[in-house]
């Protein structure tokens, strides 16, 4: 008896409905997740609903006649395309962790915190924000700990708490964005498959001057509205807290250096991040031995005590109960765990984002859009213009960097426009925008810990506002926009798996 093959089905091109059901799935759980848990959702809630989100596209993909196995093979593609990216974040992870223990990040706020006037307090203020997660590569983190310890002084000097949040924001996102640290900054150059580096550098045409600017506007409003109150009530408290605990002195900062020396050296990223982790670790017994054997529990020999209170920052992140809640929160924090959260959100997004992709799904409803963009200043504004409305949309800044750099990433190669133009681009577009959104993760976070509504301090982000601007008024001009045959080569295996080029 002859055996029977069973017949392929037809592939069908997706329609506009089938195109519009995971985007109606992803805002109703987005929306859902952040209107249940608030910002608790950002701890597994909204992982779940891009997995879910990607499950339903997964099923759209095989009502149109794709084998499973196709929705595996673009499952195993997104997350090949973030294998570095992995290790990058865990040893970011790691250093943070061993900066706290050693001191490098409480002394690089000792010394920042000290340049504060109030006639230039909201310059000083975007500045120092702009140091601070320039060194840690976290616009979180820097607005939960020092913004709001600046949000709270400028209540005492009488100038603007609202402004004051546009100049926190304005400086944690500078630093972000140009921080090799940043998980932001390392999945967007990871997207395009381009150097972190090279990103950065590019990253810096729109960024700095976008700063510069806010920059100016801050110094006016600080000379303009300046109360006349010369010495800032509370930051001799905060200053001689950070003293009693750590032991302050430019040492601390040595981390750093060595970070510093390993990346204009070109190290592999993850590489030089664990490397001054592991170097901030065994110098954390010699210049805070106090803090190193309370930390690890005092076992007795001061050469176990560094190697456990090293690998448990590593591992778990470092804390310490002061007894100050602005100083506990500043440097209670990292260790690889610390990133898995954010892996899984990543990996949510970048999976969604794949089968999107792969199965035609978001071409259909961005295609459109593509064709009427002739020239290379429209395909600018299209591409902000996704990116934002994912914002408005999707409600989470990594969702707003991840499709768009996705989707568009077939169409630069086809203009032959540089990668790290789209990675610039959709930085500039969805990771700044982000805290614009009162409904964003972002924006609720960023009114949540400062305590100034979303809607009060968006006037003031003016980085936030003039870097999209930028970098779409680059795109109509054509001023610093690179051809591919200009950019310097990529990573050859695509930045999945090799990490040399970091």
């Amino acid at each position: 008896m002859a055996k029977v093959r069973a017949t392929p089905r037809a592939i069908r091109a997706p329609s506009l409905f089938d195109a519009l059901i995971p985007l109606f799935a992803l805002a109703a759980l987005l929306g859902g997740s952040l209107a249940v848990f608030g910002l608790d959702a950002l701890d597994g809630p909204i992982q779940v609903a891009l997995i879910l989100c990607a499950m339903i596209a997964a099923l759209v993909a095989v009502k149109n006649g794709h084998p499973w196995s196709s929705v595996q093979e673009a499952g195993q593609e997104a997350l090949s395309s973030i294998t570095s990216a992995i290790f990058i974040l865990l040893a970011v992870g790691a250093l943070i962790g061993t900066w706290n223990l050693s001191g490098t990040i409480p002394t690089l706020v000792y010394y920042g915190i000290q340049v504060l006037q109030p006639s230039w307090y909201y310059a000083a203020a975007a500045l120092i924000c702009g140091l601070i997660a320039l060194s840690i590569g976290s616009s979180w983190t820097t607005t939960a700990t020092i913004g709001v310890g600046l949000v709270g002084i400028a209540l005492m000097l009488g100038v603007s708490p609202a402004i004051t949040a546009g100049a926190v924001i304005s400086g944690a996102y500078l630093g972000d964005k140009l921080s090799p640290l940043s998980e932001t900054s390392v999945l967007a150059s990871q997207l395009v498959k381009a150097d972190i580096y090279e990103h950065i550098k590019r990253q810096a045409w729109t960024s700095i001057p976008a700063f510069v600017l806010a920059l100016a506007g801050f110094l006016v409003l600080g000379f303009i509205g300046a109360p006349d109150v010369e010495n800032p009530v509370g930051v001799d408290t905060e200053l001689s807290s950070l003293s009693s605990i750590y032991q302050i002195t430019p040492w601390n900062l040595l981390p750093l250096a060595l970070l510093i020396v390993l990346s204009i050296r070109k190290v592999p990223a993850s590489l030089a991040l664990t490397f001054s982790a592991l170097f901030a670790g065994l110098l954390a017994p010699f210049l805070q031995p106090d803090v190193v054997r309370e930390f690890a529990g005092d076992t007795g020999t001061t050469v176990l005590d560094g190697i456990r209170a090293a690998w448990i920052a590593m591992a778990n992140g470092f804390s310490i109960e002061t007894g100050i809640p602005e100083i506990d929160q500043l440097v209670s924090r990292g260790g690889m765990d610390s990133m898995l959260p954010t892996l899984w959100l990543i990996l949510g997004a970048v999976t969604f984002g794949a089968v999107l992709e792969k199965f035609g799904l978001i071409s259909r409803l961005i295609d459109p859009l593509i064709h009427r963009a002739k020239t290379t200043g429209r395909l600018y504004l299209t591409v902000f213009g996704c990116a934002l409305g994912l914002n408005l949309v999707a409600g989470d800044q990594y969702i707003a960097l991840v499709l768009p750099t996705r989707v568009f990433r077939a169409e630069f190669e086809t203009r032959g426009l540089a990668p790290t133009m789209l990675s610039r681009l959709a930085a500039d577009s969805g990771t700044v925008t982000s805290p614009l959104v009162p409904w964003n993760s972002c924006g609720a976070f960023m009114a949540a810990v400062l305590g100034v509504p979303t809607l009060t301090y968006l006037p003031y982000c003016f980085f936030n506002i003039l870097s999209p601007i930028l970098s779409v008024l680059y795109g109509f001009t054509g001023f610093r926009i690179e051809r591919a045959d200009q950019h310097p080569a990529s990573s050859t295996d695509g930045g999945t798996t090799s990490e040399e080029n970091h």
